[in-house]
């Protein structure tokens, strides 16, 4: 009798219980065997252009064969640098009990494709620490999970203290919240660049106990031309004159920020009423004006986007031409940007929007015509 032939019988034989529990095992049977992972030795990134970079975005990707083949095919194209996102809700979801497996897979695949990693922290605020001290955590969950009171900064601290306490040596950059200037991820209320700038010392004084040698940006700032009384966000040019007003230059050692080109070349000159990719130049000038012009400005997110429904896309020919254009123009005349990272690599699903046409490879690993293009220019 075959196995088939049997599991016909028992099932009609038996009650559902039993059946349940056959046809877990005939699945299981049928089921393909779990990917084989070999890790194997150390790689190095062969590069003829340090300065490319790229978001990897694998904070959901579950199948560690994923996360290591997307890091192989980053080390294939030739960028020696990821930024990665580790939300503070997935790694601290009680309070004081942290869990590093998922973040720990994601650096040890990182380094062992020779990839330095500069970690994206905050985020995602755990629904204890929404709350005030004292007040029953429960009301958390009932609370925009980027909400994060003043009364908690320290909380967040000790996150970032513990994130580098355990990733010593391993993580080259951490960058404090993302995109402060915009309400949606200062937990929907009107942004406050004095208030991230008491988030972002208290961060910063953490991270320097944690490991005195990792690197602390600020910022990671939208580009974004939103004035003062706005309630959706406030432009990231006076964003960070408040920033330095409020004494956030002791409390960094470089900015993040963010540059799109939207439809614009990458030569586009900047100006403040304009979002290009030059506009880094005017944070720099800021920079510069507070005597902050040894530091250096990492763009975290860059690119443009080919969607053939988006208002603020280009063509695909044009992306790939400015994406290249971008990177010539930063090592030719922006010496204080070590890094031009595209947004972003590849998600692990699709976004089924705009998103979608950011990404240099699909979440089924097919390389996109910028992905060849950006590794045959990296090895020229």
């Amino acid at each position: 009798m075959t196995i088939l032939t049997a599991g016909r019988w028992l099932w009609q034989r038996r009650g559902w219980g039993l059946r349940l529990l056959l046809l877990a095992a005939l699945l299981a049977m049928v089921a393909p065997p779990p990917r084989l992972l070999v890790l194997g030795p150390p790689q190095t990134v062969a590069t003829r252009h340090p300065l490319v970079c790229t978001h990897t975005r694998l904070t959901d990707e579950v199948e560690p064969w994923k996360v290591l083949h997307t890091l192989e095919l980053v080390r294939q194209m030739g960028a020696p640098t990821i930024v990665e996102y580790f939300p503070w809700a997935y790694h601290e979801g009680a309070a004081g009990q942290f869990n590093w497996s998922h973040a720990e897979m994601r650096v040890d695949f990182a380094q062992n494709q020779g990839l330095a990693v500069i970690a994206r922290l905050g985020g995602l605020v755990p629904a204890w620490a929404r709350v005030e001290p004292g007040a029953d955590p429960a009301g958390g969950d009932q609370i925009v999970d980027t909400f994060l009171p003043e009364a908690r900064f320290a909380d967040f601290g000790e996150y970032v203290f513990q994130f580098v306490s355990h990733f010593r040596g391993r993580v080259r950059a951490v960058i404090i919240w993302n995109e402060p200037n915009v309400t949606l991820e200062w937990g929907f209320r009107r942004v406050d660049p004095e208030a991230y700038t008491r988030l972002l010392r208290i961060a910063f004084e953490r991270a320097k106990a944690a490991d005195p040698q990792v690197l602390v940006l600020g910022g990671a700032l939208a580009p974004t031309l939103e004035p003062e009384v706005s309630e959706l966000a406030l432009d990231d040019l006076l964003y960070l004159e408040r920033m330095y007003a409020a004494g956030a230059g002791a409390f960094l050692d470089g900015l993040a920020a963010h540059a799109y080109g939207l439809k614009f070349p990458p030569e586009e000159p900047p100006a403040a009423d304009a979002l290009n990719f030059r506009r880094v130049e005017l944070l720099r000038a800021i920079m510069v004006r507070y005597g902050d012009a040894a530091k250096p400005i990492y763009l975290t997110e860059s690119g443009w986007n080919d969607s053939p429904r988006w208002t603020h896309a280009v063509r695909p020919l044009a992306r790939v031409e400015y994406q290249l254009r971008a990177f010539q123009w930063a090592e030719a005349n922006w010496p204080y940007v070590p890094a031009v990272c595209v947004w972003a690599f590849r998600y692990p699903a699709p976004q089924r929007s705009y998103g979608d046409y950011f990404t240099l490879v699909t979440p089924e690993f097919t390389l996109k015509p910028i992905y060849a293009a950006i590794q045959a220019w990296t090895q020229e």
